[in-house]
């Protein structure tokens, strides 16, 4: 599998302190992309579902884990390795968004068991309306484990976009839904 970035303390994509989880690899290209870098498979990505649940896990041992947000690229563009990853994360949290640009009716729906909140369809910047969770209109938000819908909900009602900003080796990663034109 290829992931490029792991980041804690996400708040901008879910409720409470979140690990995102970034996989690489998406052939749709969509114009505005917040993250076109990822696009392509790359040799020093090359990771395995142990490794960053390990990772993950040594995180855990220190600091709160509230839930998991799962984007790209495209997660379901590696969808074997995706759902080995969601059946090891789910033991440290069960709050897991993962977002895709397929719509979710092309997604198996056993491939659908570990996530509370999946987020689909393409970006299309001239869509791009700044909605919570959603970088375009187009997309649905599918709260899929009706234990989380309280919190869900009063998520939605109570918080707005925000961008965060994680200084890594590789310079300054902007996390967060980002208006048109980022």
């Amino acid at each position: 599998m290829y992931v490029a970035r792991v980041l804690y303390p996400v708040e901008v994509l879910g409720p409470g302190k979140r690990v995102g989880i970034w996989f690489c690899g998406c052939p749709r290209r969509c114009k505005g992309c917040s993250n076109p870098e990822l696009w392509e498979f790359q040799e020093r990505y090359k990771t395995t579902p142990e490794t960053i649940f390990e990772m993950v896990k040594a995180v855990s041992k220190e600091h709160t884990i509230d839930g998991f947000t799962i984007t790209g690229g495209d997660p379901f563009y590696q969808a074997d390795d995706l759902i080995e990853l969601l059946d090891l994360l789910k033991e440290i949290s069960d709050d897991i968004i993962v977002y895709t640009g397929y719509n979710r009716e092309k997604i198996k729906p056993d491939d659908l068991k570990n996530i509370s909140v999946l987020i689909d369809g393409e970006y299309i910047e001239e869509l791009n309306d700044n909605s919570l969770l959603k970088g375009s209109s187009n997309q649905e938000v599918y709260i899929l484990d009706d234990t989380k819908s309280d919190k869900y909900r009063t998520y939605f009602n109570t918080e707005s976009n925000k961008v965060q900003n994680f200084f890594t080796s590789d310079g300054v990663v902007s996390v967060g839904i980002h208006r048109p034109n980022f």
